[in-house]
């Protein structure tokens, strides 16, 4: 959903073929890290819900941000604050 929504134009990327195969393999990763929970409600009845954990798939949005920082012609020192500003948020209590 965000990347379709993300304001990028396919005819400028560069690398598009690797993005596409690595948001493919990001979805596949959501997908099978995901934790399917099932709850009754009086009210409601059967509730499923599906979470997703982000922080699993890091190594593959560490790929995706190195494409992206390319083609934004960022710095090694900009990818890298990229990188490792978000693994508090991505990694949560793992890092502790």
């Amino acid at each position: 959903r965000e990347l379709l929504n993300f304001p990028l134009s396919k005819a400028s990327l560069l690398h598009i073929e690797d993005l596409s195969v690595l948001t493919e393999e990001y979805e596949a990763d959501l997908e099978n890290n995901k934790k399917r929970v099932t709850t009754n409600s009086e009210r409601s009845g059967e509730i499923v819900q599906d979470f997703y954990f982000a922080r699993l798939s890091k190594p593959i949005l560490d790929k995706i941000d190195t494409l992206l920082a390319e083609h934004y012609g960022f710095t090694q020192e900009e990818l890298d604050f990229i990188i490792n500003y978000d693994i508090k948020y991505r990694m949560g209590d793992e890092l502790n």
